[in-house]
C-alpha cells in the first residue's frame, strides 16, 4: 500500500516515470524542450522517446535499481536517456564530460555499472584507466577506438519495443535512488550524492525555487552532470511548464539562446552574471523575453544588472547534497546576504565541536528538514564520508557562514578554503568580492600559500577584462583602503582566464597546488612594507 505521511509527496507527484506518464496523458502536445536551433520536444514524444529507449536498456540487461553511467554534453539526446534510465526504476548516473584519467577511473570505479552510455569520441580516454565492472558501452556517434575488452554498441541499440518494456519489479517510491550526482571535484576526488525522488522534488520545488511557476520556460545553461542542470528539467517537469535547453553558458551566445527559446527565468551562477554585463550596452538591452534572474552568489552590482536589463534578481544558497535551505527576497536589499531559512528547514552554524557559536560569528552551517528523504541519502559507497557529514544527525556542509539579528544569512568561506595569516582569520570569499570591485578585473581566486614563518600568506590570482591590462602594484593600492592590512595579498599573479569546471566554478585546488609561479608578483621582493592598522 502506498504511504500516507503527508510530508513525503506521492509517487505520481515526485517519481519521474509517473509525472511524465500523466503530464503526457494530460497535454501531449505541449512543448517540454525548446532548443535555440527552433527544435521543440513535446511531452508526448519524450515519454514515447523514453519508452523506447528504456526498452533498449532491458535488452541490454539493465534492471530496476542498477545503476547506469551517463557520460554525455547537454542536448536532448541525455534528456531522453535519463528519462529511459527512470522509466525502468534504474539509477541515473551522469559524469563530468571533463573527466579522464584518474578521476575517470575514480567515478567510473566508484559507481559500479555495467553499462555506460557516452559521446563516442569521449570513449578513448577508457583506454588508459581500469574500467572495473564496466561490461557496455553505448555510443552515441562514432565511437573512438577502443582497447578493452567491452562491448561497444552504437546507439540504435536503445530503439526497442515500447510494447516489449517490461514491468517494474515493484513501484518506483519516493525514498528509491533517482540518480547519484558527483560533486564538482574542486577539492579532490568527486564523491557521488545519493538522490531520492523526493529529494530531487523538494531541491527544486516551490520552497527554494518559489519564484518559478509552470508559466516559465527555464533555461538550463549548466551541465546536466551538475545539480545546476538537473533542478530546471526536474522541476519544471513537476510544474508542467517547460525548459530552454543551451549545451552550455556562453556570454556571446546568451541573449540570442535567451531570445530563441523564450527564456523567462535563468540561473546565473559564478562568474556568469559578470561576464553579461561585459557585454557592450545595446539599445536591445531590455529587449528579450527574460523576467527572472536567480544570480549565485548575489553580486555587488546586481542592481546595475536588473536596472540595465529590466529583470528581477533573487539568490539562494544551495549544494548538491541539500534542498534549497537559504533563499532571498526579489531584488534583495541586504548587500551579501543569500536570504532566509525557508520554511521546512532547520539551520545551526556551529563550531568544530558542534557548538552553536553566537549571531554574528562564523561557524560551519548544518541543517536537517522536517521532511523525511528532503536531503542526500549520503555517499555512494563511502559510508565514512557519509557518517563524517551526517555526524550528529545533522548535515553538515563544510561552508562557513554568519548570521545577522534579522535572520539573514551570510557565507563566508568554504571551512577548508579560510585562511590563518598571522593569527588572523582571513575569508577568501571576502577579499575576492573585494578585488573583483576592480573595474579591470573579471574574475579572481584567492588560495593560501606557505610562509616563511607559519601559517600562511595571501595569494591572489585574477584574471583582467579582455583588452585591459593589470598593474599589480595598482590593484594593492586600490584594496589598501577597502580591506584591513592582514587581508591584503602578498602574491599577485594574472592569467587569461582561471581554470575552471564545466560548471564555472574555479579550480582552487590547481591554483593551490601550482603555488608560487615564476610569474607571480611579490609585493615584499617589491620593497612594499604594509603597515599595521590600530
Amino acid at each position: 500500500m502506498e504511504h500516507r505521511d503527508p510530508r513525503i509527496p506521492r509517487r505520481e507527484d515526485c517519481v519521474l516515470r509517473y509525472v511524465l506518464e500523466r503530464r503526457a496523458a494530460e497535454h501531449p502536445h505541449r512543448v517540454f524542450i525548446k532548443m535555440p536551433d527552433g527544435r521543440e520536444f513535446t511531452y508526448g514524444a519524450l515519454l514515447d522517446d523514453a519508452r523506447r529507449m528504456a526498452s533498449g536498456l532491458a535488452q541490454l540487461g539493465v534492471t530496476q535499481g542498477d545503476t547506469v553511467v551517463v557520460w554525455m554534453p547537454n542536448g536532448v539526446d541525455i534528456v531522453r536517456v535519463w528519462f529511459a534510465i527512470n522509466l525502468l526504476g534504474a539509477v541515473y548516473v551522469p559524469i563530468n564530460i571533463a573527466y579522464r584519467g584518474n578521476l575517470l577511473a575514480h567515478v567510473i570505479r566508484n559507481a559500479a555499472a555495467k553499462v555506460l552510455i557516452a559521446r563516442g569520441d569521449y570513449i578513448g580516454r577508457l583506454n588508459d584507466i581500469d574500467t572495473s565492472a564496466l561490461e557496455t558501452v553505448v555510443c552515441f556517434g562514432e565511437a573512438a577506438p577502443l582497447n578493452k575488452p567491452l562491448a561497444v554498441k552504437p546507439a540504435s541499440v536503445l530503439d526497442g519495443d515500447p510494447a516489449a518494456l517490461p514491468p517494474l519489479q515493484r513501484p518506483i517510491e519516493p525514498w528509491d535512488l533517482q540518480s547519484i550526482i558527483y560533486t564538482s571535484g574542486t577539492t579532490g576526488p568527486s564523491k557521488g550524492v545519493m538522490s531520492t525522488y523526493a529529494h530531487l522534488y523538494h531541491m527544486s520545488g516551490t520552497q527554494g525555487f518559489y519564484m518559478v511557476t509552470g508559466e516559465d520556460r527555464f533555461m538550463c545553461n549548466l551541465p546536466l552532470f551538475h545539480v545546476g542542470g538537473t533542478v530546471p528539467i526536474a522541476g519544471m517537469m513537476n510544474r508542467g511548464g517547460s525548459v530552454a535547453l543551451v549545451e552550455a553558458f556562453s556570454t556571446n551566445d546568451f541573449w540570442p539562446a535567451v531570445d530563441a527559446t523564450e527564456t523567462t527565468v535563468v540561473i546565473l551562477l559564478g562568474v556568469m552574471a559578470r561576464f553579461v554585463m561585459t557585454l557592450p550596452p545595446s539599445p536591445d538591452d531590455r529587449s528579450h523575453p527574460l523576467k527572472k534572474v536567480i544570480m549565485i552568489p548575489l553580486a555587488d552590482d546586481w542592481k546595475d544588472f536588473a536596472d540595465r536589463f529590466g529583470v528581477t534578481v533573487w539568490t539562494l544558497f544551495n549544494m548538491t547534497e541539500i534542498s534549497v535551505p537559504i533563499v532571498s527576497e526579489p531584488n534583495p536589499n541586504v548587500l551579501g546576504s543569500c536570504g532566509k531559512i525557508r520554511r521546512g528547514v532547520d539551520i545551526r552554524l556551529v563550531d568544530e565541536n558542534d557548538a552553536e557559536v553566537p549571531v554574528g560569528q562564523v561557524g560551519e552551517l548544518i541543517l536537517r528538514t522536517d521532511a523525511p528523504w528532503a536531503l542526500n541519502s549520503g555517499y555512494f559507497r563511502e559510508p565514512e564520508a557519509t557518517a563524517q557529514a551526517w555526524r550528529n544527525g545533522w548535515f553538515h556542509t563544510g561552508d562557513g557562514f554568519r548570521n545577522d539579528e534579522d535572520g539573514n544569512y551570510f557565507f563566508v568561506d568554504r571551512m577548508k578554503d579560510a585562511i590563518r595569516r598571522r593569527g588572523e582569520n582571513i575569508s577568501s570569499f571576502e577579499v575576492e568580492a573585494e578585488i573583483v570591485a576592480h573595474p579591470d578585473i573579471r574574475e579572481c581566486a584567492v588560495v593560501p600559500v606557505p610562509s616563511t614563518f607559519s601559517e600562511d600568506e595571501v595569494l591572489a590570482v585574477v584574471a583582467p577584462v579582455p583588452g585591459r591590462t593589470l598593474d599589480p602594484l595598482e590593484l594593492l593600492r586600490f584594496l589598501q583602503p577597502r580591506m584591513p592590512h592582514f587581508m591584503l595579498p602578498r602574491y599577485i599573479r594574472i592569467l587569461d582566464e582561471l581554470p575552471k569546471t564545466p560548471t564555472q566554478k574555479v579550480q582552487k585546488h590547481l591554483l593551490r597546488e601550482a603555488g608560487l609561479t615564476s610569474d607571480t608578483w611579490d609585493r615584499e621582493a617589491a620593497g612594499i612594507k604594509i603597515k599595521r592598522q590600530a
